[in-house]
């Protein structure tokens, strides 16, 4: 419709429609829409593309929550990514379908990494394992978790402990905690029983009489009347848990991906670690996990926004990869001495990410 110019009407419908432009470009530089988002450019608004999808295998269970935060917040969006999460039932799956390029990321054990990297993965793999570390993410929240009748790890001599596979994982920090407690392999049964979710629900079922397992699991099992028996923290003061890991050609070629990945993430724990947000992060993990009562909720993020808690930023603690590196070249196999811990991180995708 053409209004003629200096008409009283064309004036205040002119006027009208600044207004409501106006507020619609306010709108826009500061909201962006979850799927098809919107972007203020050269004075006008305009429509993206589709965000672009990525794919990242977890295993179940609350350690996802920066990615659910990122996921609701928009944090991933807002640089263009959708991420789409698939859970695993063990690391051998997760870490052979990452490697065969089935998956673009995982968040994974940095242990399982290094393992298949130096050929001492559970299991082959069609072909050969080209992994690289972008990101770090916590450091494991592994707790010693018992039956109840099991009340200190020397009462594990003669009975079973289930891990998720035994050369990959967390496996080396049960047989370490044990064998500082005096008992060697030999001392004890090990079953394979897959990952957290498997072994807590074995555990229930006392299927097995030990099993390392990961916050919020442990607070799952005191409240049924299991034993957390030690944190494995507390033991070592530094152990990097997950972390964020690609294959090295799959990251060389998106390397935007990579670092929209870490910069949603990083955000989310951001998120996490701000006390005044704690009502709507709880709200965000029982959307997730609707089965959690309101007083576990409090008791994981008391403890996993603590300072025992999700690593600031999602910075590596490489100290705490030179400690995976320790355990894994007194219990790997084949022998072999493992001293280099940046031999698995490349930190350009992070450094890149926390430049912008």
């Amino acid at each position: 419709m053409y209004l003629a110019h200096g008409s009283r009407r064309g004036g205040e419908i002119g006027s009208k429609l600044y207004s409501v432009w106006s507020k619609l470009y306010s709108v826009c530089t500061r909201y962006r829409r979850v799927g098809d988002y919107w972007s203020c450019q050269s004075g006008g608004i305009r429509a993206q593309q589709s965000l672009e999808s990525l794919s990242v295998i977890v295993f179940p269970g609350g350690f996802n929550w920066p990615i659910w935060v990122a996921q609701d917040k928009g944090f991933f969006a807002s640089d263009g990514i959708e991420v789409n999460l698939t859970n695993t039932p063990n690391s051998v799956f997760q870490l052979t379908n990452l490697i065969e390029g089935k998956f673009d990321i995982a968040m994974t054990a940095i242990d399982n990494v290094i393992a298949y990297m130096e050929g001492q993965g559970e299991a082959p793999t069609q072909v050969k394992p080209d992994l690289i570390v972008f990101m770090g993410g916590d450091n494991g929240f592994l707790s010693l978790v018992t039956v109840p009748e099991v009340r200190n790890v020397t009462d594990l001599k003669g009975r079973t402990v289930s891990v998720d596979a035994r050369t990959t994982g967390y496996a080396f920090v049960l047989f370490d905690l044990m064998k500082r407690k005096g008992l060697n392999e030999a001392d004890y049964k090990v079953e394979k029983a897959g990952g957290v979710l498997q072994r807590w629900d074995a555990l229930k079922e006392k299927k097995h009489d030990g099993t390392l397992l990961l916050t919020p699991f442990d607070f799952m099992a005191k409240a049924n009347g299991f034993n957390v028996l030690e944190y494995a923290i507390d033991v070592y003061g530094h152990y990097q848990g997950l972390v964020g890991a690609s294959r090295r050609a799959w990251a060389a070629d998106n390397p935007h991906k990579v670092q929209a990945f870490i910069k949603g993430y990083a955000s989310g724990v951001d998120f996490l670690l701000d006390p005044k947000n704690k009502a709507e992060a709880i709200a965000i993990l029982r959307k997730r996990l609707p089965q959690m009562s309101e007083q576990l909720a409090d008791q994981s993020y008391s403890y996993m926004a603590g300072p025992k808690g999700f690593t600031p930023k999602a910075k590596i603690d490489m100290d705490g990869v030179q400690k995976v590196l320790e355990l894994r070249s007194v219990y790997g196999e084949p022998k072999k001495p493992l001293t280099d811990p940046k031999k698995y991180y490349d930190s350009k995708y992070y450094d890149a990410a926390h430049r912008h």
